[in-house]
């Protein structure tokens, strides 16, 4: 105990080691607080928890695909009537000729399994196999004419009802109800499984190929869409980068401070706050109607989403600007450099983790907007793969979000589990884009 203390608690007034009613008070609402802190931490972890959760139970299944082996034969007289093995005389035999393959060989495999199921009929066993494996099969053999006259081993997936079964959307009692599948197929299902002859492996094709019709969901992939996003994020990177950071560089550096520049800023913090929509309507009046750029093509998206994404840049690059401290580029300028050199030698280096951190996160919000893309007609049905750049920019193509929007639009309860794995690609390429800032940011950041 002090003097000082021995004579505060000496005159009869509370000691400093007891609380009074006020300081308790004051203690418990700090306790309060960081409870209620807490709570909200541990409320926003849970709903995170939940939404991936929801997310992967059910969109982790559409990187998997049920498929069968089959060893069909190619006969000349049905695939190849010329026997020149020309592929432009090949062609004249349409998806319906190598189905008509495809059902005899199965058909064949069952016999040949000495597969009984009571109740299977000739129409089970023609709609088992998907709608889109003839064209995988021509397409295979058109690539390789000489396999026109053997048997060849080959992999086709089954139906969407066949595939959902083995994942848990179908079972024996509503495929009573279904007019799409029938309990006898789900037995042939589960004997050609027995035999190893059917199963379930990694879909690659969901990354790679195009979206597919609503009688084909097995078929539909994310290949046109991820491609389309791939071209309008280089669109927006390269409009959108040089041109934010070029303002605001002027704004900040070399702008003169007066009505007009306070006007600007005002406008650039309001377009910041405008919803995407209106970004959308924009670029349908001046690309489209005015300036005649094609519907649904990366293009016109990226130049929509480069006006939506220039606000974020501009104003992250000018915080970025104003962080360094100004002694830096007095030191310059009392050294003899221009207000030019200045600003480019000693603050944009020093700003450039900043910078940069706020550009991808400008990217990554560009890459999750749906609304403006639908306005410009990205939510077109595009099966061709649009061309290498820079004639690809033009192409018709799609975009990962609108995918999805797609995709919960159709009936048919495979294209849910297809848009919660596109929901998966779409916060993997999210992920990734923030770890890079933050790695850029960590690398490049200088202390002073």
């Amino acid at each position: 105990m002090t003097d000082a203390s021995a004579q505060f608690e000496g005159r009869g007034r509370p000691s400093l080691r007891v609380q009074d009613a006020r300081t308790r008070r004051r203690n418990a609402a700090e306790k309060r607080f960081r409870a209620y802190g807490l709570v909200a931490i541990g409320v926003g972890i849970l709903a995170l928890f939940v939404l991936l959760a929801s997310i992967f139970g059910n969109g982790s299944s559409a990187f998997f695909q049920t498929k069968i082996q089959l060893q069909v034969p190619l006969e000349e007289k049905a695939l190849d009537k010329s026997g020149t093995r020309d592929p432009e005389a090949m062609k004249k035999v349409t998806t319906v000729g190598y189905g008509r393959v495809l059902k005899a060989a199965l058909a064949d495999l069952i016999a040949r399994e000495g597969i009984e199921i009571d109740g299977l009929s000739k129409r089970d066993i023609d709609s088992f196999l998907s709608k889109e494996a003839p064209a995988q099969l021509r397409n295979h053999v058109l690539a390789n004419p000489d396999l026109i006259g053997t048997t060849i081993a080959f992999e086709v997936m089954t139906n969407g009802r066949i595939d959902g079964y083995f994942k848990g959307r179908v079972s024996l009692d509503s495929a009573e109800l279904d007019s799409n599948v029938s309990p006898a197929q789900l037995h042939l299902a589960d004997a050609l499984k027995d035999r190893g002859l059917l199963g379930t492996g990694f879909n690659l094709d969901f990354l790679t190929a195009p979206d597919a019709s609503d009688q084909r969901p097995e078929a539909a992939g994310l290949g046109v869409a991820i491609i389309g996003s791939a071209y309008m994020m280089i669109v927006v990177l390269c409009l959108a980068l040089p041109i934010g950071v070029a303002a605001s560089i002027y704004l900040e550096e070399f702008a003169r401070k007066n009505w007009l520049t306070d006007l600007i800023e005002v406008n650039i913090a309001n377009l910041a706050a405008v919803p995407s929509i209106v970004f959308g309507i924009l670029g349908l009046a001046i690309f489209i109607n005015f300036a005649g750029l094609p519907q649904s093509a990366p293009i016109v998206g990226g130049l929509v989403l480069t006006l939506m994404t220039l606000p974020t840049i501009i104003i992250s690059t000018r915080a970025a600007l104003r962080a360094v401290p100004p002694s830096i580029k007095d030191a310059a300028l009392g050294i003899g450099a221009s207000k030019t050199q200045a600003v480019f030698h000693h603050v944009l280096p020093l700003a450039a983790p900043g910078i940069l951190t706020g550009t991808i996160i400008g990217l990554a919000q560009a890459l999750g907007e749906t609304a403006p893309l639908l306005l410009i007609g990205m939510v077109a049905f595009v099966r061709e793969y649009p061309g290498a750049p820079v004639e690809g920019f033009f192409d018709p193509a799609s975009a990962l979000p609108v995918q999805v929007y797609n995709w919960t639009q159709r009936a048919d309860p495979a294209f849910v589990e297809r848009a919660s794995g596109a929901i998966i690609v779409l916060l993997a390429f999210l992920v990734v884009m923030n770890t890079i800032a933050i790695v850029l940011r960590r690398r490049y950041e200088r202390r002073w």
